[in-house]
């Protein structure tokens, strides 16, 4: 059993009495944390960016102007989302970049495998598609609110706060979406028979 007493004994001394100098050092080059959030960063930057390609498909693809419309707003907050993660970049003196998100990755391939698995103009093609998104906005809620968190913890204010503001309209798409799904598409894809 390790010994845990030296560890309590060893506090962290503060030089000026300033509480946040503690947090200062998650924020040392050589932290993992640092790392950690960095290595985040660049991955919801990359699904951010591919989602800005296949949001126009899902659209095109959607059969109801409400969803249609819905979409076409989202791609519009999600550009701007992509630029809110370049001010990040900057706040921590980093060049925004891009690595590959593996999970975004498949959750478009899944949204695609839908379009094709569903009949043209169809509500089950709706319903579908806005499954999909919100699978989307389900990990990108995640991501956020985690990335939103670790900021807070590393003094990292400013990018707290951009990354709460695309938080809370993550959460109000998924809603939104909720909302659509609810309010005639559900119950008018239920009605639809299968085409032979």
């Amino acid at each position: 059993m390790p010994n845990t007493k030296s560890k309590k004994t060893a506090k962290p001394q503060a030089s000026n009495g300033n509480s946040r100098n503690a947090k200062a050092t998650a924020q040392e080059p050589n932290s993992q944390l640092q790392k950690f959030f960095e290595d985040s960063l660049k991955d919801i930057y990359w699904a951010e960016k591919s989602l800005v390609k296949a949001l126009p498909k899902m659209q095109e693809a959607a059969t109801t102007e409400e969803l249609k419309n819905a979409i076409e707003e989202h791609l519009a907050q999600t550009e701007t989302q992509v630029g809110r993660l370049e001010q990040v970049f900057e706040l921590i003196g980093k060049k925004a970049q891009a690595k590959k998100c593996d999970a975004m990755e498949g959750l478009i391939k899944e949204g695609e495998s839908v379009i094709e698995e569903t009949e043209e103009g169809s509500m089950t093609r709706d319903v579908g598609i806005i499954i999909a998104a919100q699978k989307v906005e389900h990990y990108e809620i995640a991501t956020y609110g985690g990335l939103a968190q670790l900021a807070t913890t590393m003094g990292l204010d400013e990018a707290a706060d951009l990354l709460n503001e695309t938080l809370g309209e993550e959460k109000e798409t998924d809603e939104l979406l909720t909302e659509i799904a609810e309010n005639n598409i559900n119950w008018k894809a239920e009605q639809e028979t299968e085409s032979e």
